[in-house]
């Protein structure tokens, strides 16, 4: 009996090793006013890509200060990059574009090292919906922003258009931009997530060696950048859509 109790412990071990690994884990309570709240695997994911954001800000910044005359690769490869955001956001929004460079490019550099994060052994954490949702209404914030602030009484009016019926459908479009940017996102980088849990948990450890890189390349490194890409083109969208609209 106690044998047969024995192997049966240990089945259900295997059993729970081998189960891939992709879900959200709570790592330590917090008493928040009274409600129990939890520290999970995407805090604590957060918390590493947004110091890994920090060191390379403040390298970049001492870098390109220290080597103006002379460049070095690092510095280059920053000024690269910076003048590559002018043209993205210039290119999608004009001359107001210069408006929105420090949002675009904070909001593209967390999304991507997020996404990416997966190469590290981190759980991306976009692939939160905690994670896209707040995002998402960031972004919707700064829309209806431009839309009250450069369309005035138009932005209501427009709610109006083609006739007043259509102002619950009108509404709901609004409302439905958060939703669609934080589902898509959630979406592909979790997607993302579980195959690469999927392939790690149940496949044997030979098929395990040299494939992985080529799957985290596009799921995580490619998928990653082009998932960020569209987050930021559609944000920008939205954004001038409202400004083209002024009054």
């Amino acid at each position: 009996m106690t044998s047969g109790f024995a192997i049966g412990v240990a089945t259900v071990a295997c059993a729970e090793e081998s189960t891939p690994d992709f879900y959200i884990h709570e790592l330590a309570p917090i008493n928040f006013f009274g409600t129990t709240v939890h520290i999970t695997t995407t805090h604590v994911c957060t918390l590493i890509v947004l110091c890994t954001i920090m060191i390379l800000a403040v390298a970049a910044r001492n870098s390109v200060l220290k080597h103006k005359d002379k460049p070095t690769k690092f510095s280059a490869a920053v000024e690269i990059a910076i003048s590559t955001l002018l043209s993205f956001v210039k290119g999608s929004m004009g001359k107001a574009g210069k408006n929105y460079i420090n949002y675009i490019g904070a909001l593209f550099t967390f999304v991507f090292f997020s996404n990416i994060s997966g190469l590290f052994m981190l759980r991306p954490p976009t692939a939160d919906y905690g994670t896209t949702l707040c995002i998402g209404l960031i972004s919707f914030c700064m829309i209806q922003y431009a839309a009250i602030r450069y369309m005035k009484l138009n932005y209501l009016k427009g709610m109006f258009e083609p006739i007043f019926l259509f102002f619950p459908i009108n509404v709901i479009s609004e409302l439905a931009i958060p939703v669609s940017l934080s589902l898509r996102l959630f979406g592909n980088v979790l997607a993302g997530t579980v195959m690469m849990a999927l392939y790690y948990g149940m496949l044997p450890i030979f098929a395990k060696i040299g494939i992985p890189s080529a799957l985290h390349v596009y799921f995580d490194l490619f998928s990653g950048a082009i998932q960020a890409y569209v987050f930021c083109m559609l944000t920008m969208t939205f954004v001038a859509d409202k400004r083209s609209e002024e009054a």
